[in-house]
C-alpha cells in the first residue's frame, strides 16, 4: 500500500505504476517505453477517489460508477481533470480533490484496478474498512461492463 505524497505546489499524487499498467491507464513498449498516459478524471467521494480515463470509460459507464459511489458512502465532492505522471521509473497520478475524500500526505492508500480505472481507498482510519470493500464492489462493476469477470 502507497502512500498519499506531495506533488508539486499544494498537490497531492499517489504512486500507481503496477495499477496503472494492469488498468491501461498507461500504455508501454516492450522496451518499457511508454507510448500513451491517460487523460483522467478523478471523482471524490468520503474516504475514496475513482480515477477515469476518458478515453476508454463511456460517459454511460462513468455515470453508473459515480452514481454507485455516490450512494454507497453518502457523498459527493468535485470531480477534476488530472494527469497520470513518470514519477521515478514509474508512475504516479495526480489527485486534485484528495483533500476533499478525507486524504491527508502520508496517509497510506489502497488501489485497485479495473479496465480504464482505479479505485482509491483511504487505507486506515473509521471508514477504510468501507471504502476498500466498496472499491472491490466498483472493480467488480467495472469488470461486469466490459465483460471481464
Amino acid at each position: 500500500m502507497n502512500s498519499i505524497k506531495r506533488s508539486g505546489v499544494g498537490g497531492v499524487a499517489l504512486q500507481i505504476t503496477k495499477d496503472a499498467r494492469t488498468s491501461g491507464l498507461v500504455d508501454e513498449t516492450q522496451d518499457g517505453d511508454t507510448t500513451h498516459r491517460a487523460e483522467v478524471r478523478v471523482y471524490a467521494f468520503n474516504d475514496l477517489l475513482l480515477v477515469v480515463d476518458l478515453d476508454k470509460v463511456s460517459d454511460e459507464h462513468i455515470a453508473a460508477l459515480v452514481a454507485r459511489g455516490a450512494t454507497q458512502t453518502n457523498s459527493i465532492h468535485q470531480a477534476v481533470d488530472a494527469r497520470v505522471m513518470h514519477s521515478g521509473n514509474g508512475y504516479c497520478v495526480q489527485l486534485p480533490p484528495a483533500d476533499d475524500a478525507g486524504f491527508s500526505v502520508g496517509d497510506p492508500a489502497g488501489s485497485h484496478p479495473a479496465p480504464g480505472l482505479i479505485v482509491i481507498s483511504k487505507g486506515k482510519g473509521p471508514g477504510a474498512d468501507q471504502a476498500a470493500r466498496l472499491a472491490s464492489d466498483l472493480v467488480d462493476e467495472r469488470r461486469a461492463q466490459v465483460g471481464d469477470l
